[in-house]
């Protein structure tokens, strides 16, 4: 088995920073975590598509745009075997060690990045000590670089230790589109865990706090409209066309008007809209892309409901066509007692932690909850924590960062809860 040092896992965090990759585009990614993982003392190790439910796969670039960022992870030094074996997308990983007896704890981590532009400030630390992101126009805004090291260090830490049963390590794919945890949910490979921890660094909470267990998922959908009608001359003949722009402003207005729902909160989003082709020309195509949310399942999916009511009623108001596509999505979830209880006990023997707070709600969404939903339904349990840090900037900002010395405290919280886990059996 090989381990890495605190300087190890620094390099390590800084070298997934410099490489950022959005979703099943994680090639340099991927093949670095497998490259490490290559030198530990595994039992399993499943790549790519092994690790994943493939036809769950959703929100998949084109061939041409999966090549580009393919070539990009051979020219920045990635593994091209590797690469070769997460061809088409196919990327994220899942490690697994088997220890003697005891029941199979997972731990998942995600993996992927965001298309955001990385500040360059001087007082910018990435930047300012020469790991700012390479990839111009995406960068780790949400500390997911931090995730994939605090789970190649909490592996380290329970091979390294008399931790007896199983330990799975998911490496996810696609979070930041709720596209990647569906797949490796329903991949096989969580159906004998007993156990599993999620983790996120921040969320607010500052240096030194841990939050044992993380509620207030919203379920999510992430969707796609695409209107069709007629183009014309706008002038000359516009009762000739059939304005798809018109359509898509009527959508957008009554998707906002949906009733809110007395059973919780609900919330709706057109993220981006467009449309047309020039002043003179009655638009032909209009598009779009927007999110549904809702406290629980069941909320989100009356919001879809009434979304996918809407957004037909109004390409038909204008005599136009409508293809409505979910891009991604993920359901609610609930942090069981006895797990957080346990990262609790831990939190407070760990170096750095100066403060436990017991609950939390993340007030988002994150589709974790599709592998903590797979094994609370199987009767195991599941777990979100939390593990604080300074961050600069908030989540998704150019000037996001994370202290380096949280990742040790997130190491230590996470391992020792996998050891109890395994110990206590709750």
């Amino acid at each position: 088995m090989s381990a890495l040092d605190d300087d190890g896992y620094r390099a390590f965090r800084r070298d997934l920073h410099r490489n950022p990759e959005p979703a099943w585009r994680e090639f340099y990614t991927t093949a670095r975590i497998v490259e490490e993982l290559r030198e530990r003392d595994l039992t399993d190790l499943y790549v790519g598509p092994d690790a994943l439910a493939t036809d769950d796969r959703m929100n998949v670039p084109d061939d041409e745009e999966l090549a580009e960022w393919e070539q990009r992870a051979r020219d920045a030094g990635a593994d091209p075997e590797i690469v070769d074996h997460l061809s088409g997308g196919y990327t994220g990983c899942v490690a697994v060690a088997e220890r003697g007896p005891g029941p199979v704890v997972g731990l998942r981590v995600d993996i992927d990045a965001l298309p955001v532009t990385e500040s360059e400030d001087a007082d910018h630390v990435p930047a300012a000590e020469r790991f700012r992101s390479e990839r111009e126009g995406y960068m780790h805004a949400c500390g997911h670089d931090a995730h994939a090291t605090m789970g190649l260090g909490a592996l380290d830490a329970v091979l390294d230790s008399d931790f007896s049963g199983t330990l799975k390590v998911f490496f996810q794919p696609g979070e930041e589109q709720v596209a990647g945890g569906k797949p490796m949910a329903e991949s096989g490979h969580l159906d004998d865990v007993d156990y599993l921890y999620a983790v996120h660094v921040g969320l607010d909470h500052p240096s030194g706090e841990v939050v044992c267990g993380v509620d207030g998922f919203l379920a999510v959908r992430h969707f796609l409209a695409e209107f069709t009608g007629e183009p014309s001359h706008a002038g000359a003949r516009p009762e000739q066309g059939r304005n798809a722009v018109q359509a898509m402003a009527a959508a957008v207005q009554n998707l906002y008007a949906i009733p809110r729902h007395a059973d919780g909160p609900t919330r709706v989003n057109a993220g981006l809209v467009g449309g047309g082709t020039a002043t003179n020309v009655i638009p032909e195509e209009s598009y779009i892309e927007g999110e549904l949310r809702g406290a629980t399942t069941e909320l989100a999916e009356y919001m879809s409901q009434h979304a996918d009511r809407i957004l037909e009623s109004a390409a038909e108001m204008h005599d136009c066509e409508v293809a409505v596509s979910t891009k991604g999505e993920a359901p609610s979830a609930t942090s069981d007692d006895a797990l957080a209880g346990i990262v609790g006990e831990v939190a407070g023997g760990v170096a750095g932690v100066t403060e436990i707070v017991d609950r939390a709600d993340l007030g988002g969404s994150e589709d974790a909850t599709y592998l903590m939903q797979s094994v609370q339904k199987r009767g195991g349990l599941a777990c979100y924590v939390g593990v604080g840090t300074d961050h600069p900037g908030g989540h998704h900002t150019s000037t996001f960062d994370v202290v380096e010395g949280d990742i040790a405290v997130g190491i230590d919280v996470l391992a020792g809860a996998i050891r109890k886990v395994a110990e206590t059996r709750p």
